[in-house]
Formats: structure tokens, C-alpha cells, sequence
């Protein structure tokens, strides 16, 4: 019987997404995105795969197992109980890395220690004899990560951080040089793949020691990146497969040999000589050195390869870390956009620096930015169609001059979107609001959304008008919402297109699931590591309540072994959630097949399926939840450990018949038929956004009732704290 394994790939942040599309294709299963890192599934042969294969990981750990390491004691138990004697030898060599902390165990070096006693002591019951520590090649590198009071411990099969191909020694490079898996990435963003398959041509004005030419060269060539490493963390390992991993090898050397005979023009160029002689060397090593075209050249003698076919340009010129470098770099950016457009025609361009201000330098307009760290340093990825007959950025003509008001609005927008954007930063959050009629004649609301997958880099806009009263005149309230809408492409950067506007107006009835218009667009954006799709254009909201983003992290931290049930499902976000927090089951349950299909894809985006534990119901609420009752106190259904429910305001509908659904009406009954599905310990999760709501906690005097909805308004809704009200139910 063959053994599934657990892994985690980590990889550099801002990879995650492109990472998991490369594991899946390697073969993995069950593949879900986590912070700086990838978690998967799969046989002994997926892990080899990953090592051997994979251009963006950093290391690939195997899992042994998962334990309570709040305390030292409990660390050390929990180490002891792994058999180590069946992955490291009496006579073997080990290493620990750890990351994390707990809270009796603060010092990683202690962590460390204790984990390595645990080992020791093990095998040398066992055996008699005991394993040497050996921090360079051991034959078993543990990696320990310690997060909320648990140790998770994993045997980690690069060995060495897979960055390291084996065309490069130690120090070989020149300055400011690009991990390899870094420079991966950026080729995978920049679809230097499809390019390269289609004969396109690969170009790095600025090659330093050539990492992104030999990184391309071999995605070129369908050259395994592992395949010219001598060292293997799963080599001393005592559950290493010697003929699995030689057939592995076996292929990868076939693949190599046929792929080298199709490559396509592959050139760079620099200034630095020294940094050329680097890059033939460690183009020669990686067995590319007639098929590299490289040269010492300035850049300002930058022309297309003769008889090259379009294809990339890719590279990473300077850029400024300190105070006023970007400033003396601008030339430089400007000289590289005046030769694309000269020689680059019909070209692809992607340019990898930290700062806007330079990107723009060039003269371009790029038409995606894609967020990767080199290290510790953010940096953009900024991509470029090069159109023959385009003209350079700073020769079109300059805007229309705004108006005063106008000026005010962009001004207080610009001041907004800086200073959440640290804060978005920080806490990974890419979709939230940027405004909010802070300036009365200015009535609008405007969202930020940055797209993800394969709208990776792509940012929008949603703006919603609210309707002004009828004392405004009708043409001076559309002059200020154009001016407002102009304001959002230019000072959030996104393409006009990608501005969805729409008037907001109160909705009563079936309106608030009318269609507004007919484009069918979507968007994938991430939230919490998750993913969702929003439409911007066909429906009054786009699917994704920004606003409930603190309360979907309840829902998930509350899920975790409970069966669940999503009232009032809308898209099905709070469904994701709970099946992220390791629910046991979901039941969702909306009426409307329009968001209960997109509740579906939603799942399914984030790889759960409809199966026994994650089901839908298309039914009327209200009348599920009685039937739901009635199932249970017959005992044909279970009770619910987790109840979410996020009803609309007012609603109505044809399958109601001549029912109505009032929030501020109907609350007490709904909660109560709601709670009454619970276990003894369960909770209600219950909100609304009507901003008058007021509960009846008279009415609802048998049940436990916290209010929490201070603590559930995010700091990109604090100015209007009346958005939403939460509550927690319980029964008494």
C-alpha cells in the first residue's frame, strides 16, 4: 500500500500562489496556500518531485507529526513519541532549524536543544548507541515550527534551501544578485514559459552574474532545477527510496538532453565585466554555455538579438534602498524605457524594482504589478506591453486641471489609501475600503480590490454613489461623480476599465439579487490565504462583504471540529472560512441558485468539494431552519456546534409568496429557531448591517447574548462604525 505523506513547500512571499500552481502540476494533491509557504499531499515520489522540480520553493518538509508544545516538558514528550529510530540511524548525523515560539518556550537555541535531547534519548533506549549532531550536511535536518502552543515537526528533504542549483559556488555572484527562486518567479509572472514555447526570445540588458538567463534557459529547456545538486536532505535519510528517486533522476536527464536542442535566443548583457566572466561560468556550468549570448555592452547600445523573435524583456536593475537613491537611479529607468521603445517593439517587458517612481521612469505604462520580496525588501514586479508606435509617458498630454473640490477629493483619497495601505500591508489584507463619503459633496464609496491568481498584480476599483437627495442638482452630482471616478483611476492606479461605478440606492425586495448589468466578469482576490470570486459590475454587491472580513475570522476560529451551518449563505464566504478552520461538516443554505452556485465556486476555489461534509441547500431559510428542528428533535439530523447567520435587511420572493423578511421585525424569531439548532456548548454567530438595528434581548431572555461588535469593525470601516452589528448567541 502506497503511504500519503503531508508536506509544506515554503517559498519567498508573494510566490505562494504561483507555487501551488506548480505543485499541482507536479502531481500533488489536497494543495492549499498558507503564508510564505504551500501545504500538500502525495506519495514519497511527490516529494521527491517537488525537491527535484520545483523553480519556486525554498525547502520542501516532510511532515512526522503534530503535538501540544506549550512547555519545554511537553516538547520533549511529544519529540520522544515520534520513532525516530525509523528515519535516523544510531550511528547518523541530525540538525534542528525551529521557528516560532511558545509560551514556555522563548529562545529557539533551547527549543533546539531540548527537541535534540528528545531524539537522542530515543534511539539510544532503543539502540545503544546515539546520533552526532552535524549542522552543515547532517543526514536528517529536522525543522521544528512552534505556533499557538503546538510544535509541528517535519523532516525537511532539501536539506539545503533549493535556491541553491549547483551552477553557482559560494559567492559567486555580483551585487545585489537575485535568489534563484526568486528570479523563477519573476519569469513565471513575466510568462516567460508561454513565451519561450511560442520561440519567443529572452533578453536581461542588466545580467549581473545571469541569474534570470540561466533561470530561463532551463524553464526553456525543461531542465529539472535540482538536477545538477550533489546534496540531498533525504540522502542519510533511513526511509529514502534509492530506486524512486534514480528513476526520478533518470527522466529529468532525458527531458534535459531533448529540451536543450529547442532552445530559443537567450542573451544578456552588462557593464560589469566582471560580473559577464561570472555569469559564462555558471551559464557553462548549468550546461548552457554556446546557448547563452553574453556581453559586456552599456546600456544605452541596448538592441534586439538579430533575427531574434519577440519574446521578454526581463530584468532587475538597481534600486534604491536608501534616502534618495531612487533619485539619482531615475535616469537610468528612463534610458532602459528609450531603448524598449527604439528596439523592443512588440516586446514583453517586466522590471523588478521597490519603488513606483522609478517603474515610471521609464516612460511606460505597465499594464500588471505583481508584489514579490527579495529578502526582507518589498519589490514590484512591473510588467510592459511594448507597442511599436507607443509614445512615451511624460510627452502625452497632461490632464484636464481638476477642480478645487475635486483636488480635495483626490487629496483626501490619496491621504486614505497611504495610510491603509500600511496597515493592509501589514496585516495582509488586499481588498478593503479606501473611502467613504468623508467629504459630503462627495457621496461615494470607494473599494480596493488586488486581484489574484491569474489576476495577480491587476488592481480595481468599486464605487458605489450614494444617491444624492433631491435639493442637489442632477448635473452638478454627475459632474462630481465623474470627477470622483477619474480621481480613482489616477490616484489608485487602476485602468479606468477596471473602475466599476454604481449608483447605491435603498433596496427593498427581490432588488438587492436583480442584476445590475449584464458583463459577467470575474475577479479572483485573496482574503486570509483564501480565495473568492467577486463580480464588480452584474450585482449591487460584488460578492465579498469587506466589512465581515473580522467576522468570517471568528466563524473560522470558532469551526474547528464543529459541525456547521451558513444561514442566509449569500456567495458562501463564511462557508469557506469554517471549511479553513477544519470544520467537519458545512451546510449552506440560501435561497437564490444564482449565489448558491457562486457559493459552490467559491468552495471549490479553495479545494472543497460538494461531497457528505461540505453540502448546499437551496431552500427559504426560514422554512429549512423549521424543518431542520423538526429533524432534530425526531433524530434524523445532528445539532450544530457553530451557527452563522448574516440575513439580509428586508427581503421577498416568489418562493415566499406573500411573506416578508424584516431583520429589525423578525430577529427574535429567527435567532431563536437559529440557537435552537445548537449543541448545549454551541454559539450563534449572528449579524446585520442595518445600521438602526436594535436587538430584543427582552424577547430573547433564555439565551446567552454578547455583543461584539466593536471588536468586529476592521480600521478601514472606523469611520463608520455602524456598518455592522455581531452578536454571540448562546443557549442559557
Amino acid at each position: 500500500m502506497i503511504t500519503t505523506h503531508r508536506y509544506v513547500a515554503t517559498c519567498p512571499k508573494g510566490v505562494e500562489h504561483l507555487l501551488a500552481l506548480e505543485l499541482g502540476a507536479l502531481g500533488a494533491a489536497d494543495v492549499r496556500e498558507t503564508r510564505a509557504a504551500v501545504t500538500f499531499s502525495g506519495p514519497l515520489e511527490t516529494g521527491y518531485c517537488a525537491c527535484l522540480w520545483s523553480r519556486l520553493a525554498s525547502r520542501v518538509l516532510l511532515t512526522l507529526g503534530e503535538f501540544p508544545a506549550a512547555t519545554a516538558e511537553e516538547l520533549y514528550a511529544g519529540m520522544a513519541a515520534i520513532p525516530w529510530e525509523e528515519h535516523i540511524s544510531a550511528g547518523g548525523t541530525l540538525a534542528i532549524d525551529v521557528v516560532g515560539t511558545s509560551a514556555g518556550l522563548t529562545h529557539t537555541k533551547f527549543t533546539a536543544q531540548k527537541a535534540k535531547d528528545a531524539v537522542v534519548d530515543r534511539i539510544r533506549e532503543r539502540t545503544g548507541t546515539r546520533p552526532s549532531v552535524d549542522f552543515e550536511r547532517p543526514d536528517a535536518r529536522l525543522n521544528i515550527r512552534l505556533h499557538k502552543e503546538r510544535a509541528t515537526v517535519s523532516l525537511d528533504l532539501s536539506g539545503e534551501p533549493l535556491h541553491q542549483r549547483g551552477y553557482r559556488t559560494p559567492g559567486e555572484q555580483a551585487e545585489a544578485p537575485l535568489k534563484e527562486n526568486l528570479a523563477a518567479a519573476v519569469l513565471a509572472r513575466a510568462l516567460w514559459p508561454e513565451i519561450a514555447a511560442g520561440g519567443g526570445a529572452l533578453v536581461d540588458p542588466m545580467c549581473g552574474s545571469g541569474t534570470l538567463l540561466i533561470e530561463g534557459a532551463m524553464m526553456a529547456a525543461d531542465q529539472a532545477p535540482g538536477l545538477l545538486r550533489e546534496y540531498w536532505g533525504f540522502a542519510g535519510w533511513l526511509g529514502h527510496d534509492e530506486d524512486v528517486w534514480h528513476g526520478l533522476l533518470d527522466e529529468a536527464d532525458e527531458r534535459a538532453e531533448a529540451g536543450r536542442e529547442r532552445l530559443p535566443v537567450i542573451a544578456g548583457s552588462d557593464r560589469d565585466a566582471a560580473a559577464i566572466g561570472i555569469a559564462r561560468t555558471c551559464a557553462k556550468r548549468a550546461g548552457f554555455g554556446s546557448a547563452i549570448a553574453l556581453a559586456v555592452g552599456e546600456l544605452n547600445a541596448l538592441t534586439a538579438p538579430e533575427g531574434a523573435a519577440p519574446g521578454l524583456v526581463a530584468t532587475n536593475p538597481p534600486y534604491g534602498v536608501r534616502l534618495g537613491e531612487s533619485e539619482a537611479l531615475a535616469p537610468l529607468y528612463a534610458e532602459l524605457g528609450g531603448r524598449l521603445l527604439a528596439e523592443f517593439g512588440g516586446w514583453q517587458a517586466a522590471v523588478l524594482t521597490n519603488d513606483e517612481t522609478l517603474a515610471r521612469a521609464t516612460g511606460l505604462r505597465s499594464h500588471a504589478a505583481h508584489t514579490l520580496y527579495n529578502g526582507a525588501i518589498e519589490t514590484k514586479l512591473y510588467r510592459f506591453e511594448v507597442s511599436a508606435g507607443q509614445v512615451r509617458a511624460e510627452v502625452r498630454q497632461a490632464p484636464a486641471a481638476r477642480s478645487q473640490g475635486a483636488e480635495m477629493f483626490a487629496n483626501r483619497l490619496r491621504k486614505n489609501a497611504r495610510h491603509l495601505c500600511k496597515w493592509a500591508r501589514r496585516e495582509g489584507v488586499t481588498c478593503y475600503r479606501v473611502y467613504d463619503a468623508d467629504l459630503p459633496e462627495y457621496a461615494v464609496a470607494v473599494d480596493l480590490y488586488q486581484g489574484a491568481g491569474p489576476d495577480e498584480g491587476r488592481r480595481f476599483a468599486h464605487v458605489a454613489e450614494y444617491a444624492p437627495p433631491p435639493s442637489v442638482d442632477p448635473e452638478l452630482a454627475q459632474a462630481r461623480l465623474t470627477e470622483a471616478v477619474e480621481s480613482v483611476a489616477d490616484v489608485l492606479e487602476v485602468a479606468p476599465a477596471d473602475v466599476a461605478l454604481k449608483v447605491r440606492k435603498r433596496q427593498r425586495g427581490s432588488a438587492q439579487y436583480e442584476r445590475q448589468a449584464e458583463r459577467g466578469e470575474w475577479v479572483e482576490v485573496a482574503e486570509s490565504g483564501l480565495r473568492f470570486l467577486v463580480n464588480l459590475h452584474d450585482y449591487l454587491d460584488t460578492g465579498l462583504f469587506l466589512d465581515h472580513r473580522p467576522v468570517r475570522a471568528i466563524v473560522r476560529d470558532l469551526a474547528a471540529g464543529q459541525r456547521v451551518c451558513n444561514l442566509f449563505a449569500y456567495t458562501g464566504a463564511a462557508s469557506v472560512y469554517a471549511l479553513a478552520g477544519n470544520a467537519k461538516y458545512v451546510a449552506t443554505v440560501d435561497l437564490s441558485t444564482t449565489y448558491l452556485d457562486w457559493a459552490r465556486r467559491n468552495t471549490a476555489l479553495n479545494g472543497y468539494a460538494d461531497g457528505p461534509t461540505n453540502r448546499f441547500f437551496r431552500s427559504d431559510v426560514l422554512r429549512w431552519l423549521a424543518d431542520e428542528r423538526r429533524r432534530i428533535e425526531e433524530g434524523r439530523a445532528r445539532r450544530y456546534g457553530l451557527v452563522f447567520c448574516d440575513p439580509p435587511t428586508f427581503s421577498s420572493s416568489k418562493s415566499m409568496g406573500e411573506r416578508t423578511f424584516d431583520v429589525q421585525r423578525d430577529h427574535v424569531a429567527l435567532i431563536t429557531d437559529a440557537a435552537a439548532l445548537l449543541e448545549p456548548d454551541g454559539v450563534l454567530v449572528f449579524s446585520t448591517n442595518l445600521r438602526t438595528f436594535k436587538l430584543d434581548e427582552a424577547a430573547l431572555g433564555d439565551l446567552v447574548i454578547e455583543d461584539v461588535t466593536a471588536a468586529t469593525i476592521p480600521p478601514d470601516f472606523a469611520r463608520t462604525p455602524r456598518i455592522h452589528h455581531c452578536f454571540l448567541v448562546r443557549r442559557g
